[in-house]
């Protein structure tokens, strides 16, 4: 079954000098500040689409790594994926570093590394940044 999420932001004024928020309405677990500065400069206590992506990013990654290990037969402790965002103004997003450290018992690096590659090519996040050229991986067993 498919399901959608729904994400609502208000704006107010031009792009440098205006201010906005971002609700989650799905889950409706917050609304957070966005600005020009928190985007291309300081977040000052305020989130920007790039932290966002960077969040759907890690959690999506995470769970495809899981499930295709899980897939496999091997049992996951644990994974910590962190998503790097670069935003460059006037370019866009140029790059996005995955760094991921995971605890498998019984899994050889071999093993581990098709799998961290296999999650960054298949997670949907992955999939719909497609556009986005340079994606690293830095994946490590723990």
């Amino acid at each position: 079954m498919a399901t959608t999420r729904t994400a609502k932001t208000h704006w107010e004024g031009n792009l440098l000098e205006g201010k906005g928020n971002v609700a989650l309405e799905s889950s409706k677990i917050g609304t957070y500040d966005v600005s020009w500065p928190a985007r291309a400069e300081e977040p000052g206590g305020k989130t920007s689409p790039e932290e966002l992506i960077a969040a759907a990013h890690s959690a999506c990654y995470s769970m495809a790594f899981s499930h295709g290990l899980a897939g496999k037969g091997h049992t996951v402790e644990k994974v910590d994926t962190q998503a790097d965002v670069t935003f460059q103004p006037g370019e866009g997003i140029t790059a996005i570093k995955l760094t991921v450290r995971a605890t498998v018992p019984g899994l050889s690096e071999e093993e581990f590394q098709a799998a961290a590659q296999d999650a960054k090519a298949n997670c949907p996040v992955s999939q719909a940044l497609a556009a986005v050229e340079n994606i690293t991986l830095d994946a490590r067993l723990v």
